[in-house]
């Protein structure tokens, strides 16, 4: 007995990002539902939305549970599929504000779009004391384990930095001062999806 490959309609139904996984509803299978199933790594996870017509290979045409999604479209996600999205123009996220010394303290981006994972920013500080730096971490994040800025060579002196930094679902980062307060300017330049 051979087996026949064949490919179905689908639309997808839900996404789990850290299984690379989706429910999916079988248009042509008098729409059956089916979850768990794979989807291709070629598919850009910002692409599999709820709602979006997809194309599932069945290795076996009798087997519905033998199956992977291998294309995605007609979806129309915001922002646009890709990995980074830059804004025409930089947006002052903070702006002048006192971070006390070895104290972490959290800030929620004032609109991230749906979906975003990071921000690519530019952040300045200066402080009173030589030798300052900060630290900007995703919020909850072990805060020297990402991004660190500084090191003053004097008193009063300014430095900047540029980097991508993760944000949580709610647009949040940390930012530590270390040895002095810092008075800290951050902009987002663009988002990382």
């Amino acid at each position: 007995m051979t087996t026949q490959q064949v490919i179905r309609r689908g639309i997808l139904q839900s996404f789990d990002s850290g299984s690379y996984t989706a429910t999916v509803l079988i248009i042509e299978a008098t729409n059956y539902e089916l979850s768990g199933v794979p989807i291709a790594t070629s598919v850009d996870g910002t692409s599999a939305i709820s709602g979006a017509n997809c194309a599932v290979l069945f290795f076996d045409e009798s087997n519905y549970t033998d199956g992977v999604i291998i294309a995605v479209y007609n979806a129309s996600p915001t922002p646009p599929p890709g990995r980074i999205t830059f804004l025409t123009s930089p947006v002052q996220e903070i702006n002048a504000v006192t971070v006390p010394a070895n104290t972490i303290s959290t800030f929620t981006m004032s609109s991230p779009p749906s979906g975003a994972l990071g921000i690519i920013y530019a952040a300045f500080f200066t402080c009173t004391l030589a030798g300052t730096s900060i630290y900007i971490a995703p919020h909850g994040g072990t805060i020297g384990s990402y991004a660190q800025i500084g090191n003053l060579p004097a008193a009063n002196a300014t430095s900047r930095g540029t980097g991508i930094v993760p944000i949580d679902a709610s647009g949040k980062i940390d930012i530590q001062a270390n040895i002095g307060n810092c008075v800290v300017t951050l902009y987002c330049f663009g988002y990382i999806f």
